[in-house]
């Protein structure tokens, strides 16, 4: 139960290693929060969870291993939080960029496509801000956390602001 299998320090390696591949993947996976996961991108996420586990793990099945690959987790999750906040070059690797969907009352074709978008997607979030058409809409941004922000044309830059509400996106794939 306590014996490794292995030496401590190549599970908390094969962990880091698996962390930071897991991190560029779901990078990678765009500009969406986990509340916005598709049934598809769940099962993804799963299948992807039990297939890296043996790859941390290798022979190990200690509980020693397994506190080891917590820690070691729980610690780069922390460095990278850490970096993400220190470190302006660090962050923008990390966090996407926001985009502009929607500007002076038009939709930015390229920008959908690019983001893997569609109209839908746009229409419902101007709905969600009380917003009845692109045509209204100074800007419409797709936020690096996967919600879309609107700015309508009769807003005014002082007082009488509306309320934010998060624009949640939820694609089919």
């Amino acid at each position: 139960m306590w014996n490794l299998a292995v030496p401590a320090w190549e599970l908390a390696f094969r962990s880091a290693v698996i962390y930071l591949a897991m991190l560029a993947a779901l990078r990678l996976f765009g500009k969406r929060e986990v509340g916005q996961f598709t049934l598809f991108d769940l099962v993804l996420i799963l299948l992807l969870a039990n297939a890296v586990q043996p790859a941390m793990t290798g022979p190990d099945t200690s509980l020693a291993g397994g506190l080891v690959i917590i820690a070691t987790l729980v610690v780069e999750n922390r460095l990278i939080a850490f970096l993400r906040s220190k470190v302006p070059a660090f962050d923008r690797l990390l966090e996407a960029s926001p985009t502009v969907i929607g500007e002076d009352g038009k939709w930015v074709d390229a920008a959908f496509r690019r983001e893997d978008l569609n109209i839908d997607d746009g229409e419902r979030a101007l709905r969600e801000h009380g917003v009845a058409s692109i045509e209204e809409a100074k800007l419409v941004v797709l936020e690096a956390d996967g919600s879309i922000s609107v700015v309508p044309k009769d807003s005014s830059s002082g007082g009488g602001r509306r309320p934010r509400r998060r624009a949640r996106i939820f694609r089919s794939r």
